[in-house]
């Protein structure tokens, strides 16, 4: 059996939110990490290797000798030409290097609900990177959030900057479809423990606790000692708010795509829970610091800072 102390970990956005924490968990137990991606901090602690879809060579000789790939890649939103149909086919492209590498396993963020049928693109796009997946020689622990908290999450963030700053929080419809959300931690913990196991497995990764949206922002609310008024919206009125707000912040705020989904209540699951830390206790802990600054997702994920990283030049 392989040494942890030996086996190599290739993370994507292994300094984005869940990828930091799925790479700080296997560097605390002694295993080494190499970073797949295009976005690295000045002078990154960690080996860094180029997220190169048009070059699957490039891929190849970054995940050589690895064990386990962890990914994380996914596109959220339309952005430069970039859509889930592509982000499909730079999955395809990055299963198959991995193949081609000589790496084991993969750990793998779906979503939960995902659906080959579904008429909304994310869920759709989840569904066939699973089919991808399955269908390629890796063995495979496909994990599936609904949403993820934590201290540099986006959207619960945002949340509370809109209850802060604004007398009105528009809810789109009756606010009565549900989210279970899970604790950042805790799905890098699951995603660790998984990849170190052999079997396939598909697996719901959903907190303790299920929420009504309308029930999740009056938490928020009541969490930061908001004054902030809470309404029912139908969904276009939404979604051109939305719109505005993402002009004023220079960022997307909220696509219709995602008030479908939250709307078909695809952000539950009937599986029991896999975290463990209440949503409502970590706002207890964190409120204080809770939406002071804005989150932008385009800042976070579309700007390059790549001085001072030395990249690998590795070869299959």
């Amino acid at each position: 059996m392989e040494d942890d102390r030996e086996r190599l970990n290739i993370v994507t956005g292994a300094f984005g939110f869940l990828g930091k924490y799925i790479t700080g968990r296997l560097r605390a137990s002694g295993e080494r990490v190499r970073a797949l991606t295009n976005h690295a901090p000045d002078a990154p602690a960690i080996d860094v290797a180029h997220l190169e879809f048009r070059n699957p060579q490039v891929l190849e000789g970054g995940m050589a000798g690895a064990t386990v790939l962890y990914n994380t890649y996914w596109v959220r939103f339309a952005y430069r030409g970039v859509n889930h149909d592509t982000a499909v086919e730079n999955t395809r492209t990055l299963i198959r290097a991995a193949e081609r590498a000589g790496v084991k396993r993969v750990v793998h963020i779906s979503i939960t609900n995902p659906s080959t049928d579904s008429p909304l693109p994310y869920f759709r796009g989840k569904a066939a990177v699973e089919d991808i997946i399955r269908s390629s020689s890796l063995s495979y622990a496909i994990l599936r959030p609904a949403l993820v908290f934590g201290r540099e999450d986006i959207l619960i963030n945002n949340i509370a900057w809109l209850l802060r700053r604004f007398p009105f929080f528009a809810i789109p419809g009756d606010g009565e479809y549900g989210l279970q959300p899970i604790f950042v931690d805790d799905l890098a913990a699951l995603a660790v423990e998984n990849g170190h196991r052999q079997e396939n497995m598909v697996i719901d990764s959903v907190g303790p606790e299920t929420y009504k949206y309308v029930d999740l922002v009056q938490l928020i609310r009541e969490s930061i000692h908001s004054h902030c008024r809470v309404v029912c919206a139908p969904p276009p009125v939404v979604r051109v708010a939305s719109w505005v707000l993402g002009l004023i912040v220079r960022d997307i705020v909220l696509t219709g795509e995602e008030v479908n989904g939250l709307m078909a209540n695809l952000l539950v699951s009937n599986q029991s829970p896999t975290g463990r830390k209440s949503l409502r206790e970590w706002l207890r802990e964190n409120s204080d610091g809770l939406g002071i600054k804005y989150a932008s997702e385009i800042e976070r994920h579309y700007r390059t800072t790549t001085r001072g990283v030395r990249w690998l030049q590795v070869r299959p």
